[in-house]
């Protein structure tokens, strides 16, 4: 940020000495490290909560994404099963046509061989 050369620091240090005086300067030279110190920590903090905060904004993107997905899962999973309930309901009405047939043939060799077993018995 600053770029503050041996000379520069210096020439400063002779400047604070000259306008401060050499009683005070330690005490000016430690008020100064303390405001430092706090300004990098404020510097620090603001730093993590703009992180934490584009983080958070990340996880929002990231959540949304996810649950995008899922309902987009979710309806596939649906139309999934719309299909295969119409594919069982084909299936089932195709399936019934020809059994309801056989049973039809089924019944009737029985009911004309009981017909001619009747006939027959009457003859005779």
């Amino acid at each position: 940020m600053f770029e503050i050369g041996f000379s520069e620091l210096v020439m400063i240090l002779v400047v604070a000495l000259v306008v401060v005086g050499p009683e005070r300067l330690p005490k000016v030279a430690r008020t100064l490290g303390l405001l430092w110190a706090r300004a990098q920590r404020y510097v620090n903090g603001v730093k993590a909560d703009i992180e934490r905060d584009m983080a958070m904004d990340e996880l929002r993107q990231l959540k949304a994404k996810i649950q995008a997905e899922a309902e987009s899962a979710q309806q596939s999973v649906r139309k999934l099963d719309q299909n295969l309930n119409e594919q069982v309901r084909q299936l089932n009405v195709a399936v019934a046509k020809p059994i309801k047939e056989i049973a039809q043939q089924a019944q009737l060799p029985l009911q004309t061989g009981e017909s001619e077993n009747a006939q027959q018995d009457g003859k005779s």
